[in-house]
């Protein structure tokens, strides 16, 4: 799960447990990354050192790719440990979030038998001690989930992998695992094959030299589970150590382009080279430095000092509006001789859940498609965007993130366009009387005219809302949404409270029927846009208890058969099991001497890739 700072709206991915560690979210992100143009494909020539602006107290803080959710975060992974450590496959390249082959350590995956077998053939890469990135690298990794699945936080119960795998084996540059049923390879690529790290055979062991054989031993054995514990124990107490993670066997796993030299307890961090690195990108500059920051006005000053080469600005003190969602414009006065401004969209969707329990005293206006339609109908998404984020922001209709490729899903039409004067309609429409302001049931009853099931006569749209509070940003967002509801006869009424509370005031019947945390679910580490998770009643964070029999079948055949991801996210859209709210743009700060053969789009997942920039 990931989430910005205080006074933004945040990003959050939650899995088997509320999940939420402090990133980067919308206020930073990292460079876009592609494949090289020809003349720098060859450089070899490292001069410079490149300054990074960590978010405000989102330093790094775990080294250990294999982490549980108190550490699972854009500034662990995308801005930190990826630099070292290189997933099994890789996204995100340029403004895209696509697979890129090219940079992956194993050649594309091979599904066979009706999808329920898996075949993975390595590319052979080294880790910076010699080793050979190979078959049992992987199982290291199979064989450590398969023994402690919920210790990492990318883990769904009863789904894909480990809980899916029926059997896995390695040998030489090979792994095979046959899966219990039929799965969709995009699902499986996207979700898991994404989140697996190679590790290498010296971090096999429990504290003395023999190995533990957490890599060699056979998958799903008590034996494998009993040393790969062993070793689990070892490598978390090590990565509490911060002392550890430029020694040698931290650096000796090392098969991405970059190392560590130094490291302190704040988060700062240097980075050089990897002369060992296989892939396509070799590193052009000679150091990399990503500086801790405690508050973004900190963060600010350095910036207008010129002391950091990639950094970031709070959308407010931005004067100027972006011309449109993903374009940058004008930048902040104090800043624009000296640095150029960047925008692009985040792998997300915002939204507030709608609370479908029926312990909750509203839960038959709720369950009303009618009444859900005329709320969405009343939030200007346009309107917010220009006025709150200041053009900073798309407009968000299903659960597919902005720019979804429509290899695997695409972009869905707004079926319910703003307009207050429709939504006031649709209410009238089905048996409701304005009456002091507010709408009354006067047609009680199930017919296509009247109120709807379990709303009795003099039944009123009074609702509660709960949103995170310190948050100036959703203060104003809520509160126009909040005016026009009114305006069409809604009451809501609204608090704030913690992100941690407003996640667990929105179910169980806690008596708001609107919650927000602040910007919704980002799909990330796990990037393939399904809904398993959010809209069916097995998800591990359907926060408003959402049930409907063919979402879950549309949901099912998207990650075990071959439904495709906008017949879903279409279904989504027009049945709203979640109020959906614009998306805040990334916007990222580059020193005009920066040079980069790819651009410099923030990536949408965050990556940060400072092998493809030079001076």
């Amino acid at each position: 799960m990931h989430f910005g700072g205080t006074g933004k709206r945040c990003t959050m991915q939650i899995g088997r447990k509320l999940r939420y560690v402090i990133s980067i979210g919308v206020m930073t992100s990292a460079l876009a990354s592609a494949v090289p143009s020809p003349a720098l494909a060859g450089a070899t020539a490292r001069t410079g050192t490149i300054t990074f602006a960590e978010a405000a107290g989102a330093n790094p803080n775990y080294i250990f790719p294999y982490m549980n959710c108190a550490y699972f975060s854009t500034n662990n992974i995308n801005q930190f440990q990826q630099l070292m450590f290189r997933p099994l496959y890789w996204f995100g390249l340029a403004g895209s979030s696509a697979y890129v082959p090219s940079l992956s350590p194993a050649y594309a995956p091979v599904f066979s038998h009706a999808n329920k077998t898996l075949t993975i053939r390595l590319k052979g890469w080294k880790f910076a001690d010699g080793q050979t990135v190979n078959a049992r690298s992987v199982m290291f990794f199979l064989n450590l989930y398969s023994a402690d699945p919920t210790s990492y936080c990318g883990y769904t119960a009863k789904s894909g992998i480990p809980d899916q795998v029926k059997s896995a084996a390695g040998h030489g540059n090979t792994v095979k695992i046959n899966f219990t049923t039929s799965v969709n390879p995009n699902w499986i690529l996207y979700n898991y094959l994404s989140e697996i790290t190679p590790m290498p055979d010296s971090w096999d062991n429990a504290g003395h030299a023999s190995r533990a054989k957490c890599a060699t031993g056979k998958y799903g054995a008590s034996s494998t589970k009993a040393a790969c514990l062993n070793v689990e124990h070892r490598l978390d107490a090590l990565s509490a150590r911060t002392s550890s993670y430029t020694g040698a066997m931290w650096q000796g796993g090392v098969d991405g382009p970059w190392r560590l030299t130094s490291f302190d307890g704040a988060g700062n961090a240097t980075f050089r080279p990897n002369p060992r690195y296989s892939g396509p990108q070799k590193a052009m500059v000679r150091v990399v430095r990503e500086v801790a920051f405690t508050s973004i006005p900190a963060e600010e000053n350095q910036l207008q000092e010129g002391t950091i080469d990639i950094g970031y600005v709070d959308l407010s003190t931005l004067t100027s509006p972006a011309p449109r969602p993903g374009v940058a414009g004008p930048n902040w006065g104090q800043l624009s001789g000296r640095y150029d401004l960047y925008s692009g969209s985040t792998w997300a969707f915002n939204y507030a859940p709608f609370n479908f329990s029926a312990a909750d005293p509203k839960a038959a206006a709720i369950a009303q498609l009618y009444i859900r339609q005329a709320l969405q109908m009343s939030v200007d998404q346009s309107g917010i965007i220009a006025s709150v984020d200041k053009g900073y922001g798309f407009p968000i209709y299903s659960p597919q993130p902005p720019n979804t490729p429509r290899s695997i899903g695409g972009n869905v039409a707004n079926p319910y366009p703003y307009s207050l004067t429709a939504a006031k309609a649709l209410l009238t429409s089905h048996g409701w009387t304005m009456q002091s302001g507010v709408m009354t049931c006067t047609s009680p009853g199930t017919g296509a005219n009247q109120c709807g099931a379990n709303i009795a006569l003099g039944y009123t749209l009074n609702l509660k809302m709960v949103w995170t509070s310190g948050s100036a940003t959703l203060d104003a967002v809520f509160n126009k949404e909040i005016a026009d509801w009114a305006s069409i006869g809604v009451v809501v009424t609204h608090t704030t409270d913690t992100t941690n509370n407003v996640i667990s005031d929105c179910g169980g019947g806690a008596g708001y029927e609107i919650c927000s945390w602040g910007n919704g679910w980002n799909y990330s580490p796990a990037y393939y846009p399904s809904g398993e998770r959010l809209f069916t009643p097995a998800g591990d964070f359907n926060v408003g208890s959402y049930v409907d029999p063919k979402m879950t079948s549309l949901i099912d055949g998207t990650i075990h058969g071959g439904t495709h991801l906008l017949l879903y996210a279409t279904y989504a859209a027009q049945q709203l099991p979640v109020l959906f709210q614009p998306l805040q743009a990334n916007a990222v700060e580059i020193v005009k001497t920066l040079k980069s053969s790819v651009g410099f789009t923030p990536n949408p997942l965050g990556n940060f890739m400072p092998e493809y920039l030079h001076f």
